[in-house]
């Protein structure tokens, strides 16, 4: 067992925060004003196999086990935790890691995407888009907002009719039904989760949209210039799960099927600092993901010849989108499958993954950018962005 005098040494180190520890048995360590923002209950004295290197991971399997419990403020939890992650960790720039193969991504993507279809409806929205909604205002639907974020990423991209789409990482195939409908495009969609795919090919046959979009279960690492040409490309939430190590493939295959002064819409989570991924994301939720920071993705793709035309930040906007998710789930929690539903680790796991993710962009500590690039430079494009919000 770990001692509680051990437990009040190391918790003297955690100076930055208003928070209270509870022990066992009803002893307290409080830092910071009181009353606290948040509270630990440590329901059990810790065992060593209890504690990991890394803090988030140590607090986050701890709650999955039920042997401490979190009261208050996840923003500040989250703050907390962020505040003292070792800075040198935060600027340190890694040795290369080995790409991941085409299978290893199959592989990571189908242990987070094909949990099931039945499982995601239930706290997604309508058009199941599992990536930041777009608020005009506090009071839009999920739904709305969605709908929202789709035009407004497909505006940025100033389609035209008859032109060729490329949607890399489709999820369940609205985006690209979308733009078909909207804009009448030619998109083909790509992903590697075998239960999208299906999803996203019966959504396309009823909506009657066969001859405008395409969906293939495809790695973009296998995309061809030679057998496929695209005007613009898009990709939602995808970039997330590619790697480190693969960053500059990835850009090579999207200028490789993407025309001269094609654009491309870039949408993902991103970092204030390069470091390694949060040890229990990784392990638990995203396996092989990372986040790269803004920098590291401008530098590589300026290496790529990509130029940048807009960034924009929906911080904020995932912050609700999250929020609301965590709130569908807890409310739809009978409608969760048995499987699942019977799976008390299974249940907390994800309804702090949600949580907490939804606390770690109100306080900054990730980010979620759109990225209008071009590939090499086009001379030709509107001299504004006004037609983005007309």
């Amino acid at each position: 067992m770990f001692s509680k005098l051990l437990l009040k040494l190391a918790l003297k180190k955690w100076k930055i925060g208003d928070y209270m520890v509870k022990f066992w048995d009803g002893d307290t360590y409080q830092n910071g004003s009181n009353p606290p923002k948040f509270t630990i209950k440590i329901n059990r004295p810790l065992k060593l196999s209890d504690l990991k290197k890394d803090m988030s991971l140590t607090i986050a399997e701890a709650y999955m086990d039920e042997v401490i419990d979190i009261e208050g403020s996840m923003d500040e939890v989250a703050r907390v935790l962020y505040l003292h992650t070792n800075y040198e960790d935060l600027h340190k720039h890694d040795n290369a890691t080995p790409m991941q193969s085409s299978a290893k991504e199959k592989s990571n993507i189908s242990s987070h995407y094909d949990l099931g279809n039945d499982f995601y409806s239930i706290w997604l929205d309508e058009t199941w888009s599992y990536s930041c909604a777009y608020f005009k205002t506090p009071q839009d639907s999920l739904y709305q907002a969605q709908i929202q974020k789709l035009d407004h990423t497909l505006k940025k991209l100033d389609l035209k009719s008859g032109e060729k789409l490329l949607d890399i990482g489709c999820g369940w195939g609205w985006l690209s039904i979308r733009a078909a409908q909207t804009y009448g495009v030619n998109v083909t969609g790509v992903t590697i989760s075998e239960e999208q795919y299906k999803a996203a090919t019966q959504r396309v046959k009823e909506a009657k949209l066969e001859d405008k979009v395409s969906i293939k279960l495809l790695n973009y690492q296998d995309l061809d210039g030679k057998q496929y040409q695209f005007d613009k490309v898009v990709s939602v939430g995808m970039f997330e799960h590619v790697g480190k190590a693969n960053i500059p493939l990835y850009f090579k295959k999207v200028k490789e099927v993407l025309k001269p002064g094609g654009m491309f819409l870039l949408h993902s989570i991103m970092c204030c600092f390069e470091g390694d991924t949060n040890a229990w994301i990784d392990k638990y939720i995203f396996p092989g993901g990372y986040l790269p920071s803004l920098r590291e993705v401008i530098s590589i793709m300026c290496e790529s010849d990509f130029h940048l035309l807009t960034a924009e930040s929906l911080r904020i906007h995932y912050a609700k989108t999250l929020d609301i998710w965590y709130e569908n789930f807890n409310r739809n929690m009978d409608k969760i499958p048995q499987k699942y539903r019977d799976d008390k680790r299974f249940i907390r796991m994800w309804g702090l993954y949600l949580n907490s993710c939804a606390s770690a962009f109100r306080v900054g500590s990730v980010d979620l950018f759109q990225l209008l690039l071009t590939n090499s430079v086009n001379n030709d494009l509107p001299l504004t962005k006004d037609y983005i919000y007309c």
